[in-house]
């Protein structure tokens, strides 16, 4: 009997952590149907303001920063605010490490996860919490602007080039993207005449720079929540099936508990049963 109950508690915990682990996998399936259509749109907006920089750039080459190997790296790399996404956060890794090895780079870490494996590497310039759903994109954005201009304050006078490292859905793996500078349009203008500007070349620049960044920011963190659910929704579906199977051999278990617990009782009453007839 007791062997049996032992089974029969540890079966009961399998179905409670099951549960848990099928309502995890459908809130990350609900959120990549959510961030799909955020995806589309900002990628849509990240578009049109590239295709307008291209445009201003193509004709005002001079409002641009001079000096490329002045710039100094900032790389902000895009790690996971939870955990429960497999190798999310590790896959980083290398790539960051091949990256800053290009020189002298600044690093700013996103996501808790990410910050505790991170966490004692003196390189990293800042930490900074992370969106765990799409509607705390825009608050994490709002921590990591507050940490860029810390470290613009503590660098007066320095231009970044500003470059993200984080999981690409449609790759399937990291990618290392640049943001800022704005790149330099390759080619002949799409235009034969130049934009008509209300504003100074250097400040158009400066302004649709800023707008740039919010937007590119906005579309890394869509995607990289993206890509972290979809794993996330591949491990819970290994710990589903995992926890299936140990749940079936632990049924087959109790099962063959119960039936010798019968066939002692069985044995019992025939053994009564006996002892009745011979003292009669």
């Amino acid at each position: 009997m007791g062997k049996r109950r032992e089974v029969q508690q540890r079966l009961a915990s399998l179905n409670e952590i099951d549960g848990i682990m099928v309502a995890m996998k459908n809130l990350a399936l609900l959120e990549t149907h959510r961030l799909a259509g955020f995806i589309d749109t900002q990628r849509r907006a990240v578009t049109s303001i590239e295709a307008a920089a291209a445009d201003f750039l193509a004709f005002y080459p001079q409002a641009a920063a001079s000096g490329d190997g002045m710039l100094q790296m900032l790389l902000l790399v895009i790690g996971s605010e939870r955990g429960l996404c497999g190798d999310f956060n590790e896959t980083l890794l290398e790539p960051m490490s091949a990256a800053r090895q290009q020189g002298d780079t600044l690093l700013v870490a996103v996501g808790r996860k990410l910050g505790a494996r991170l966490h004692d590497d003196a390189g990293i310039s800042a930490f900074v919490e992370g969106p765990s759903v799409g509607e705390e994109v825009e608050a994490a954005l709002v921590r990591l602007v507050r940490v860029l201009g810390d470290l613009q304050q503590q660098r007066p006078g320095q231009v970044w080039r500003i470059k993200a490292l984080y999981h690409d859905d449609e790759s399937a793996g990291p990618r290392l993207r640049q943001l800022l500078p704005l790149a330099k349009p390759i080619g002949t203008p799409a235009y034969s005449h130049a934009p008509l500007l209300n504003l100074e070349p250097a400040q158009f620049l400066s302004q649709l720079t800023d707008q740039y960044l919010y937007a590119a920011l906005h579309e890394v963190f869509y995607v990289s929540l993206m890509a972290e659910n979809r794993m996330r929704l591949e491990h819970m579906d290994s710990a589903i099936r995992h926890l299936e199977k140990d749940e079936a051999a632990l049924r087959l278990r109790y099962n063959a508990l119960r039936q010798e617990e019968i066939i002692e009782e069985i044995e019992i009453i025939m053994l009564s049963a006996e002892a009745l007839s011979d003292a009669g």
